[in-house]
């Protein structure tokens, strides 16, 4: 068996090597498989027919549904959601007659971000917290927190906030306002945003 508390809940149908890591209160659905070496963080859900390779890291409260293989050189932070058949990569240029163990290129998805049903991440993209990455978008690239990215080739299409909203009304100090929660978000110069309401690093519960 893996190195697990004894609260973690595992379908008999998946296969969890010995020498992986995960965390207390999560839960492995159905024909998933987690390699030797994968961690895998506290409360996390992993739906059915999921893999997570011997090199991928899993933070805390990650969701991953139906049909994802997380690779070896991608890192979900906590509380990133990889909704249905979402697809990771982490060779750019693959060859089945050439070995490219050596070439993986890290993917990083921070913090909060969720990726749509079908969407694709091509290796080296690194997404920024609460981004959202519409359903069937290609990604590739660096992203700032709160992006919506949307379209193939993925552009950034707006903002969104927490709570998963697009962010477009303002208030009268030109901050972006949140229609579900109300907090107050402002860009700044350089492109970025950043809520003045909740701290960015604590959950939303």
């Amino acid at each position: 068996m893996s190195a697990s508390p004894n609260d973690v809940s595992i379908h008999p149908s998946a296969c969890v090597d010995a020498g992986s890591v995960i965390g207390e209160g999560t839960r492995i659905w159905h024909f998933s498989h987690v390699m030797a070496g994968a961690r895998i963080g506290r409360a996390c859900t992993i739906g059915q027919n999921v893999f997570v390779a011997s090199g991928a890291k899993v933070g805390n409260h990650v969701k991953i549904q139906n049909n994802v293989s997380v690779y070896d050189g991608v890192e979900l932070e906590d509380y990133v959601f990889c909704g249905p058949s979402c697809v990771f990569t982490n060779v750019k240029n693959p060859r089945a007659e050439l070995p490219r163990r050596n070439d993986f290129v890290p993917t990083l998805v921070r913090r909060g971000a969720t990726l749509g049903a079908n969407a694709t991440v091509i290796c080296g993209a690194d997404l920024g917290r609460y981004a959202l990455v519409g359903a069937g978008a290609v990604v590739s690239g660096v992203y700032p927190d709160y992006a919506l990215l949307l379209g193939v080739p993925a552009q950034h299409a707006g903002w969104v906030s927490r709570h998963g909203q697009r962010l477009q009304a303002r208030d009268g100090h030109g901050n972006l306002l949140c229609p579900e929660s109300g907090f107050r978000y402002r860009e700044s110069a350089s492109g970025t945003l950043s809520c003045l309401d909740h701290p960015e690093d604590l959950p939303l519960s």
